[in-house]
């Protein structure tokens, strides 16, 4: 994975590319590619791929003196001192390999294009398009397995996105948290399946009438469709969520057959109705709304979701459709009863009653408690503190940690975001990777470590 990278130039080089170049051995040449890709903050990322030795994505740092770049990759027990030619577009340097010195020049190549739909670099694992059977709720869901280079049996997890249709890579705008996290991971020697939520791309049934606890038996079909795998070693499946996906993880640990172990990523820790208000109260926060209009939004809201909650779906509509109505007097009276029924589905009508704590003390398995410290719909002080208080007195195998700077949809901050075309382009945090990954391989002390 690409890791941020220092440079103490007062104008960034213009190093976003690859960097392309062969590197003399004992018996031949190696070509070697170096992708650099510029951020935000005048820093870069940086990774290198030596396809004849199997190296990938090996953590590139770069610094940069005036024309001078040095690239050191302690992955590879490599360093590579250069001066970049903008005539020529070329770095000219030494790469210095365990105290073996070669001159090497690296040629400048632009990143391949990516703008078509489906247009990608093949990755350096195995990925096939997968359909599993969900036996207790009678319909099949759509995924993508994909599988570390070799033949195994790897450890594996199944994520499990947030609230609302999702597909299989979370995709919001430009950025694919799902996706992201599956690639980084199996690189790194952990197979991983993620679907369509129900409803979503290939997959059966709808998101709107699963409530949360219904969507565990997805988790556990996903799960024993790993179990069928050679691949996959089936002592060593977990369970990764994000927001609500983390109480679903958590609600299947709690089940016959539980994950062997489950990440809740920024899971929530209280009610339903509780996350759903205080979500609406930081949203209005973050545009500046008057502090009386947002309270009496926030009274207002509460007192809907009591109506939901506590009367019968006939008249719980025409409530609610009123209610609508009188927020906003133009509103086509058509209009406020189909508002009013999205309101009144029943995934939501079940999580607004929803208690993420009642049902932890069934689960036994170890679990790792994520969350962002900038995540204002799930904030730590508020879900990830009552998560990890319950959790602790229960189960020893809790860890819980909180990471600066970072969001609900794990991003960094915007300084740490690619910079390309131009425009700023969100990533996943890499420090939030590799923190998932380094507590899922220290699982099991006597195991071979797996690749970093």
């Amino acid at each position: 994975m690409w890791v941020a990278a220092s440079t103490l130039a007062a104008e960034p080089l213009p190093l976003g590319g690859l960097w392309k170049g062969k590197l003399s051995v004992l018996g031949g040449q190696l070509d070697l590619t170096i992708s650099i890709v510029p951020l935000a903050n005048g820093k870069y990322f940086g990774a290198l791929d030596v396809p004849a030795q199997k190296l990938t994505r090996v953590p590139t740092e770069v610094t940069v003196r005036g024309d001078s770049v040095l690239l050191s990759m302690p992955g590879a027990g490599s360093r590579y001192a250069a001066r970049f030619d903008a005539a020529k577009k070329e770095l000219n340097g030494i790469w210095n390999q365990t105290g073996v010195k070669s001159a090497v020049v690296l040629r400048y190549s632009p990143m391949p294009a990516v703008n078509g739909p489906g247009t990608r670099l093949a990755p350096p694992y195995r990925e096939e398009d997968v359909v599993f059977n969900n036996p207790v709720s009678r319909l099949n869901l759509a995924g993508t397995l994909t599988v570390p280079a070799g033949p195994g049996p790897f450890p594996a997890v199944v994520l499990v996105s947030d609230l609302g249709p999702q597909d299989r890579d979370g995709t919001v705008g430009d950025y694919h948290l799902m996706g992201s996290l599956a690639d980084y991971l199996t690189r790194r020697g952990i197979a991983v399946l993620r679907y369509d939520d129900r409803g979503v791309g290939q997959s059966g049934g709808s998101t709107t009438t699963a409530t949360t606890a219904m969507l565990v038996s997805d988790v556990q079909a996903a799960i024993n469709f790993l179990r069928a795998r050679l691949e996959v070693n089936i002592n060593r499946i977990g369970a990764v969520g994000h927001g609500e996906g983390a109480n679903v993880a958590l609600l299947a640990a709690g089940q016959p057959l539980p994950p062997a172990f489950v990440v809740s990523l920024a899971g929530y820790g209280l009610t339903g109705e509780q996350t759903l208000l205080q979500q609406q109260v930081a949203l209005q926060r973050s545009k500046k709304l008057d502090p009386a209009l947002v309270q009496a939004a926030y009274e207002r809201q509460r007192t809907m979701y009591d109506i939901i909650r506590q009367t019968n779906p006939p008249q719980t509509q025409a409530i609610v459709s009123n209610m609508l109505r009188q927020d906003q007097p133009g509103l086509d009276p058509k209009e406020a009863q189909t508002a009013a029924a999205q309101l009144l589905t029943p995934w939501r009508r079940y999580f607004l009653g929803f208690d993420p704590l009642e049902e932890l003390d069934q689960v036994q398995c170890p679990v790792l408690l994520l969350t962002g410290m900038d995540d204002l719909e799930s904030p730590a002080d508020l879900h990830q503190a009552a998560l990890e208080k319950e959790l602790k007195s229960i189960n020893r195998n809790t860890v819980a940690k909180r990471l600066p700077g970072v969001n609900h949809l794990f991003q960094p901050a915007k300084t740490e975001w690619t910079l390309m075309n131009g425009e700023m382009k969100p990533l996943l945090s890499t420090v939030a990777q590799e923190t998932i990954r380094e507590w899922i391989v220290g699982l099991s002390p006597g195991a071979k470590s797996l690749p970093k």
